[in-house]
This record gives structure tokens, C-alpha cells and sequence, in this order.
């Protein structure tokens, strides 16, 4: 009995241990460190950021160049503000758009900045002003159920007034 608890022990513990190392490389090398190098400070105003956190990704062509520090709502306008750090030696122009973008149905969200054609760099604590907020899915979705029954009903409607029987 005894000699089995102490293989029990040992064996728990090894498991325990590779779950730290997993742990440590895992966060070592998930890629949400901080970005090396000059960063500007970037703000950005939407209608909707749902489900957008502070630490999501700020990415340029699908790669991450940033991450979002802040969100606040403007008192004056009711819009959601975001505070981002991004690489400063991308110059981004000042005609920039920047976007809620998600992973895909249950990934999370992020923002994809647009880099604009202008020649006026965007500076330190500039503002991207062309915004497209967040997709609600659950909206999209909404609006298909209800146009799909509204549409079952007329059909079954129309077959009601105009159509006939046919014996069997």
C-alpha cells in the first residue's frame, strides 16, 4: 500500500511538472509580448467594439504590429475609444483606417489597421479618424431568422388565399 502512494505521488508530481513547462512556453511564446522597440500611442473612436479587450491584437495584413492599451467611452459623443501601442517605425500615413475584425465565428476580436496613402505620418498620440466598428453576429443572425420566417409566412399565406386542394 505503501509503495503504491508514493508511485502515485511521483507520478503526479512528474504530470505537474509537465504542466508548468507547457505553462512557460505557452506564454513565453504566444507572441502577446510587448513590441520591441519605438512605439507610438494611437487612439481611435468606433460605435461598437463588442467583445474587444485591452491586450487584444492592433495587426497590418493579418500580422501583429501592436496591441490595444485602453477603452473608454467618449461622454460627449457616447463612442468607444481606443487607446493602441504600435510599432513606431511602420510610419503609418495619416488616412489609415483601422477596423474590429474577428478570428472567425468563436475566435476573438482585434483591430486590422488599413495604412492609408498619404504622404503626413500619423505621430505619437494621433488619432486613426476612419473607423468600421464591430459586426454584431448575433444581429446578422437575428435578421436572417426573421427575414427566413417572414418569408415562410407569406409563402404559406399566398397558398392559403390562392391555392387549391388537390384531392389524394
Amino acid at each position: 500500500m505503501r509503495g503504491r502512494s508514493v508511485t502515485e505521488v511521483a507520478a503526479g508530481g512528474v504530470v505537474l511538472l509537465v504542466a508548468i513547462a507547457f505553462l512557460i512556453f505557452a506564454v513565453t511564446n504566444s507572441g502577446r509580448g510587448g513590441i520591441s522597440g519605438p512605439a507610438v500611442s494611437l487612439t481611435a473612436k468606433f460605435d461598437r467594439i463588442d467583445g474587444l479587450a485591452p491586450g487584444a491584437d492592433v495587426r497590418i495584413a493579418g500580422v501583429k504590429v501592436g496591441s490595444v492599451t485602453n477603452q473608454r467611452i467618449d461622454p460627449q459623443t457616447f463612442l468607444a475609444v481606443l487607446t493602441m501601442r504600435v510599432d513606431g517605425s511602420l510610419r503609418l500615413p495619416d488616412d489609415s483606417s483601422a477596423e474590429i475584425a474577428s478570428e472567425g465565428l468563436l475566435g476573438g476580436k482585434f483591430v486590422s489597421i488599413v495604412p492609408g496613402g498619404s504622404d503626413r505620418i500619423l505621430a505619437d498620440g494621433g488619432q486613426i479618424t476612419i473607423t468600421q466598428s464591430s459586426i454584431s453576429l448575433e444581429s446578422l443572425l437575428g435578421r436572417f431568422i426573421f427575414s427566413m420566417t417572414e418569408g415562410q409566412g407569406s409563402n404559406a399565406q399566398g397558398r392559403q388565399e390562392g391555392g387549391t386542394a388537390t384531392p389524394r
